[in-house]
This record gives structure tokens, sequence and C-alpha cells, in this order.
């Protein structure tokens, strides 16, 4: 699983006084980092690895301005080609937003999704979502 710590901004907080739905999902990309890294060591957009071929979203609580929220991001599914991801934004030790992303390994300039390569697999494979 991976970790990563969001300060949340006034920006993000809508009239109602939490942080706003639309924000979520960015929250949720910035938790992917180093999965991106992964496929695309220097970031580089000319040689991108990462499509997302679908992305979900659940809002189970309330988040708010002034207090920092813990995105976590797990590997469940791994495919030839693409990658399920798990996520969930905590805040105050509160579950606040739960969900999915997939993923495609694609090379930009064939224009085609490829397989992901061993060595990538393991180490997604280390970030596997425990089966209750």
């Amino acid at each position: 699983m991976f970790e990563t710590t969001i300060e949340p901004r006034v920006s993000e907080t809508d009239g109602a006084g939490h942080i706003n739905n639309t924000t979520i999902p960015i929250w949720f990309e910035a938790g992917r980092n180093k999965i991106f890294e992964m496929f695309t060591p220097d970031f580089s957009f000319e040689n991108w690895r990462c499509i997302i071929l679908h992305t979900s979203v659940d809002f189970v609580s309330q988040l708010y301005y002034g207090y920092d929220a813990v995105v976590k991001t797990w590997v469940e599914k791994i495919g030839n080609t693409s990658f399920v991801l798990y996520e969930e934004i905590h805040q105050n030790e509160t579950l606040c937003a739960k969900g999915k992303a997939v993923y495609v390994n694609f090379n930009l300039k064939t224009q085609q999704k490829e397989p992901i390569p061993d060595n990538i697999r393991k180490q997604l494979e280390e970030h596997l979502i425990e089966s209750e």
C-alpha cells in the first residue's frame, strides 16, 4: 500500500464548508505517483505508459479544510496489460472516500496496449490488497 498525505487548501473548500466532491479524484490521482513512476521513471509525457480507462468514487463521510487527509492506494488486480487500484481517503482516522481506478499499460507511439513488464508486475504485486 502507498500512503500520501494531502494538506487541504482553502480553494478546495466549497460553500457547504467541506472539501468539494470534484477534489477527491484529484487527491486519488496524487496517491498514484509511485505507480506512475514504476511505468515512467522520468515522468516524461513523451514516454508516459499509464492510461486511465475507468474511475469510480464513493463518498462515505465529509472531508474538511484544516485537517490533513491520507490517501491509501492498493493494487487490487493485475492483468496482462491492465491493473486495478483500490483507493481510500481518510481524515482524522475516518474513512471519507473510496474508489477504484483501472489503468492500461499503453504505448503512445504505437497507440497500442502492451503487456505489463515482469519487473513492474513484481513491484505492483508488493502492493496487492489482502483479501478478506
